[in-house]
């Protein structure tokens, strides 16, 4: 099984969950049920830790040294993540009712089985606690570094074995196990026979989610075509052996040499290229931000709830943050995403749906990301050349 990709073993364990719960007796169908919930409690239990390390060391290394172009980047690939956001959330939130019509399922009105047994894990502190924690041990360690004090190299040194050690439990342990958990969660969907209509949704949301990445991937492009003073289309162009490379790796970080290559093509500086791509790999998730949020609004209106954008805002920014420094696995920005899940009315028993709905279109979120690097690439490079150069000749 480890030879073969995530997205194949996910998919897997949708149809396992599906046949186990049509051809397979309830008292089996349970056994599947109780092992996705004991893995559910597991995760709630390494949530908090995984914002502590995550969002800890990730503001630790990036407000190390900061300058203005770390500022300018820092803050385009912020911003950027949360335009893209919004604009999902307010496409989804109105299409999504229409487009997907009667398929729509009322998951909170339907009886679901029980697992036989749990067990009393429960996480050590709250993800309100952990988010406050990281912000402060992130400052903190980044104000001592900048001070020389020899503490704050020991603090980070921790804080990036911390963020090591997370991200093994989620590359050897986590990962792994979503497919079983996520065949626990479709067998008990199958179970209460809203599986068909879950399926139609799928493959509608999935078809909005790219159709999406592609024109917001061209926005930026013609932004940046039009402000660097270079061809939109040339820059896509050139592009598109990144945006296909990450396709089929799902990792931002695997398709850094390529994505080098096209910004070199796009005549962005050495030392520009050099500095924003691999910075914006890690920070600047703005194709991962509109799966999610059309995911969970999928979600949220199968829940027979309606999103708001009041309610949802505070997830979107939350969540720009929290996916910084997220595990380059694949997957990796929806489980940064979990713990926020609440503030958009998403509950623990519909994890599973939301990462099943998500990782189906992992890759392309992926390829929506390093595509949109470049973009900024080109306009850091264009700040870089007409202010911080002129400023120092000044």
């Amino acid at each position: 099984m480890k030879k073969i990709g995530l997205l194949p073993r996910i998919i897997l364990g949708i149809i396992l969950g599906i046949v186990v719960a049509k051809f397979l007796p309830v008292s089996f169908v349970r056994v599947f049920i109780t092992i996705s919930a004991i893995f559910n409690l597991f995760l709630g239990f390494i949530i908090p830790l995984m914002i502590v390390a995550f969002i800890g060391y990730g503001i630790a290394s990036l407000t190390e040294g900061a300058t203005k172009l770390i500022g300018v980047t820092v803050a385009l690939s912020y911003l950027s993540t949360l335009i893209a956001g919004s604009i999902a959330f307010f496409i989804a939130s109105n299409l999504f009712p229409v487009f997907l019509g009667s398929n729509l399922p009322n998951l909170s009105e339907t009886q679901s089985l029980s697992p036989y047994f749990t067990i009393p894990l429960k996480p050590m502190f709250d993800v309100t606690s952990a988010v406050v924690f990281a912000f402060i041990i992130g400052m903190g360690i980044t104000m001592l570094r900048q001070q020389g004090n020899g503490f704050g190299e020991t603090s980070f040194s921790l804080m990036r074995d911390a963020e090591s050690i997370i991200q093994g439990v989620l590359k050897n342990i986590i990962i792994p196990l979503l497919p079983l958990y996520i065949l626990g969660t479709f067998a008990n969907l199958t179970y209460t026979g809203a599986i068909g209509n879950i399926l139609v949704i799928f493959g509608k949301v999935f078809a909005t989610v790219i159709v999406l990445h592609l024109i917001y991937i061209c926005v930026l492009f013609i932004i940046a075509g039009a402000i660097g003073k270079k061809s939109p289309l040339m820059l896509i162009k050139n592009q598109v052996p990144a945006y296909f490379t990450a396709v089929g790796t799902q990792s931002s970080a695997a398709t850094i040499p390529v994505s080098l290559i096209s910004a070199t093509k796009n005549g962005v500086s050495e030392q520009i290229r050099n500095f924003v791509i691999p910075l914006c790999a890690t920070i600047h998730l703005a194709g991962s931000m509109i799966t999610i949020t059309c995911c969970s609004t999928a979600v949220i209106l199968i829940l027979g709830q309606h999103p708001n954008y009041l309610t949802v805002l505070p997830f979107i920014l939350m969540l720009g943050v929290a996916m910084v420094a997220a595990p380059g696995a694949p997957g990796g920005a929806i489980v940064a995403a979990l713990p926020f899940l609440h503030m958009v009315g998403i509950g623990e028993e519909l994890q599973g749906l939301m990462l099943a709905l998500y990782i189906t279109q992992d890759s392309f979120g992926t390829a929506a990301n390093v595509s949109g690097d470049n973009a900024i690439a080109v306009f850091v490079d264009w700040f870089y050349k007409t202010k911080i150069k002129k400023e120092s000749i000044a």
